[in-house]
């Protein structure tokens, strides 16, 4: 165990990503600020463009990630750029459609480019023919900025949510147990029609957004630690208000379709945690014979009892971006995403009392990142550092310890 899981009342560090396209520099802009903070990940886990980033930073050193974050959002961003203030707003969304326009004409660097022919005149059952994108530049992208050979030493776990096209079922690729590659990232990132299903070992996968955009479920039900932290990065809002126009009909309906749904999540973790502990009592009945049985023993290890902790950060800022923003790869509009994602994983770490924390059960707490005036919590960092020696509460955590 690391030093700094000795100090703190965690065992596992997990870091859940969304799936969003182009707002995924949200993501890589929190991930800098938890970096900055000394705070590194144990397991990462993600869908679609999550998936991507999650193997930028389970697939290189820890000195390394930031860079190669910064260097995939910079190559897939490097194409034409247009943009106007957002104090302008009609002159500004007039831009970002006309870069994503232009984006889903052209193609954009380093992630997909339009297949020539179209697949109208393809033959059927063709890769060809089942997509409008050809995604062998983010293939090549990966092959460049990741180290897969990394990722198959599990320093950093890794897992990535697609979808099974023949069963209709969710399918998470995990380090643990696959032998990960770029195919399986490729499969996560998937999304039809613009991008042809990936095969893997004979069966054929899309993006796992189509049947959940968000893998909180997963790191609950497949964590084997105790006392876990997991830090969730969405990139669309649950909440919204009543449309005005078409395009905020358009946004919207992205907004419901791919955000979080926190009520299931919330009953699926009560669920799993009641199922732990119903489990637990139920061993303390068992005669004392049974207690070296070796399938008892699985069973204690999957009853014992623990902590969840886990911290909402959910991409709230440029509400002006308009329906074209998960596929809008303008330099701008990544530079904006990226710093409103590092401006939030700041304020969590300096300003922990914006948290607002919700109790999902006993053992499972939640903390929001809220705005505006709101009663002041106590905190899980404030809950650290009332654990810590005195001598110790104002120094920088890192995966070492305390520095």
């Amino acid at each position: 165990m690391d030093a700094c899981h000795a100090k703190l009342p965690y065992d596992c560090f997990i870091l859940v990503l969304q799936g969003g396209g182009a707002l995924g520099a949200y993501q890589a802009g929190v991930f800098e600020g938890l970096t900055e903070a000394g705070c590194s990940p144990d397991w990462v886990t993600g869908v679609s463009i999550g998936a991507i980033n999650g193997a930028l930073i389970a697939g290189n050193p820890p000195k390394q990630r930031v860079a190669r974050l910064r260097g995939f959002w910079d190559r897939v961003s490097s194409g034409a750029s247009m943009t106007a203030h957002p104090i302008f707003r009609a002159l500004h969304w007039g831009f970002a459609r006309a870069g994503a326009s232009l984006g889903s004409v052209v193609g954009v660097p380093g992630l997909f480019s339009p297949r020539v022919p179209p697949p109208a005149f393809m033959p059927e059952g063709t890769p060809s023919a089942l997509s409008v994108y050809d995604i062998d530049p983010l293939r090549t992208t990966l092959g460049s900025l990741v180290d897969f050979d990394l990722i198959r030493r599990r320093d950093v776990r890794l897992s990535v949510g697609a979808v099974n096209i023949r069963t209709g079922d969710a399918t998470y690729f995990d380090s643990l147990q696959t032998q990960m590659n770029a195919e399986h990232v490729l499969a996560s990132a998937a999304l039809p029609p613009a991008f042809a299903p990936i095969e893997i070992d004979g069966e054929y996968y899309w993006d796992g957004g189509i049947v959940s955009n968000t893998p909180l479920s997963y790191a609950v039900d497949h964590s084997a630690a105790v006392n876990v932290l997991i830090v969730q990065v969405d990139l669309f809002r649950p909440e919204g208000e009543l449309p005005r126009n078409l395009d905020q009909v358009m946004e919207r309906h992205k907004d419901i379709m791919y955000s979080s749904r926190k009520p299931f999540e919330s009953v699926r973790v009560r669920k799993t945690q009641r199922q732990r502990g119903a489990l637990r009592r139920l061993l303390q009945k068992l005669p004392a014979r049974f207690k070296s049985d070796p399938d008892v023993k699985i069973l204690e290890a999957e009853g014992r009892p623990g902590r969840i902790d886990i911290v909402r950060l959910i991409n709230r800022r440029l509400s002006y971006m308009g329906s074209t923003k998960d596929y809008e790869f303008s330099r701008a509009a990544v530079n904006e995403l990226w710093a409103a994602g590092l401006d939030d994983a700041r304020s969590v770490l300096a300003h922990p009392e914006c948290l607002v924390r919700t109790d999902l059960s006993e053992n499972v707490r939640a903390y929001d990142l809220t705005r505006g005036p709101r009663k002041a919590l106590r905190s899980l960092f404030h809950h650290w550092r009332e654990k810590l020696p005195l001598g110790v509460r104002a120094r920088r955590y890192t995966r070492k310890g305390f520095a």
